[in-house]
């Protein structure tokens, strides 16, 4: 009997993760062997259990994707990873595949393409869903700036992406020096920078961008 490719699901939202499970587990030659709610844990499982791939949300606590995904890769590379997620944005799809990831599909495919999708990632070749797939080709057919010039968002560091998430999640300054154990003078300093770097002046404005990029979900 062929052995089945193991998988990992990374997916905050437990309704979701139980379909994707159900969908996978149904599935002859997949088997799936860990789940985790949010980027850390999805590192940490994947370390555990070495599967031949992850599933995963861009849009977790914590954690987010996109530097899941990097850790993943630099810690795993032979795991292959494929985000599933609802953005569509050319400058988060770019920054997805450089961090690493194998393929892209988006939540509204069906189940039929997440299915080819994931054959297709685990037979060694990328994945993209058409629709991103063709907005990346125009994007470089048309030399758009959005896939050459530097954003606000590629001069912030990790530190300041992580208290970013942190505050659109809604954590105080306390909250975020005590979860990242690091003092409270400290994160007023990131804080600045943040809002100094992506003029934005409010915490209000700080989780609107956070969403647009990603990090969490509405």
């Amino acid at each position: 009997m062929k052995a089945r490719h193991r998988v990992v699901i990374a997916e905050d939202h437990t309704i979701l993760r139980d379909g994707l499970r159900a969908l996978l587990s149904a599935a002859s030659d997949l088997e799936v062997v860990g789940e985790a709610e949010d980027g850390g844990q999805a590192i940490r499982r994947v370390e555990e259990l070495g599967p031949d791939l992850i599933l995963t949300d861009l849009s977790m606590p914590k954690m987010n994707g996109v530097e899941a995904i990097r850790e993943i890769k630099k810690r795993a590379p032979e795991t292959k990873v494929l985000a599933l997620t609802v953005h569509k944005a050319e400058e988060f799809i770019l920054e997805v595949l450089q961090a690493g990831a194998d393929g892209y599909i988006l939540k509204d495919a069906s189940s039929e393409e997440l299915m080819m999708a994931i054959k297709s990632v685990l037979g060694g070749k990328r994945y993209l869903s058409p629709s991103v797939s063709q907005m990346v080709i125009e994007g470089y057919l048309e030399g758009r700036k959005s896939f050459t010039s530097r954003s606000p968002w590629d001069t912030l560091t990790k530190r300041e992406r992580e208290i970013l998430k942190l505050i659109a999640e809604g954590h105080k300054n306390k909250e975020i020096a005590a979860y990242l154990y690091i003092s409270v003078k400290t994160v007023e300093k990131h804080r600045a920078n943040l809002m100094k770097k992506l003029d934005l002046h409010s915490a209000a404005a700080l989780t609107t961008y956070a969403m647009e990029r990603g990090l969490i979900t509405s």
